[in-house]
């Protein structure tokens, strides 16, 4: 009976590692086709096609030049609203930059040719 679970989860293994391929095809070609790339991360997947899907949105309804301030506050306020406080974003062509993050809360992407930097930091009420 020992060679049977064996066998199974010898399977199990591999149809998972099957299927996470498939998703890791399916999540760059969604990537693709929005002109997106990620530079670095620490945030769970709906959260970041949350942010791309924003930004996008946001770029989309430009005409003409970049307005980085109203793309920075639509994504902040979008994640405030959707995922409690203290997020933060900066929006750019070149910038530099080295923030502390809460964990699970750091996107580093581009979009076109504009980078965004958004995170989240913990919120402590102040002592008196």
């Amino acid at each position: 009976m020992e060679g049977a679970e064996e066998e199974l989860e010898r399977r199990s293994k591999f149809l998972n590692g099957l299927i996470q391929k498939k998703k890791a095809i399916e999540q760059q070609e969604q990537h693709d086709r929005m002109n997106v790339r990620v530079r670095a991360c620490d945030m769970p997947l709906p959260l970041q096609n949350c942010a791309f899907r924003c930004a996008r949105d946001q770029l989309d309804s430009m005409p003409g030049k970049l307005d980085s301030k109203r793309l920075a506050l639509a994504l902040k306020k979008e994640f405030d609203s959707s995922y409690g406080p203290a997020w933060h974003c900066i929006v750019g062509t070149s910038f530099g930059s080295y923030v502390t993050h809460s964990l699970g809360g750091f996107l580093y992407f581009s979009i076109d040719k504009v980078y965004i930097l958004l995170f989240k930091t913990a919120v402590e009420p102040l002592e008196h």
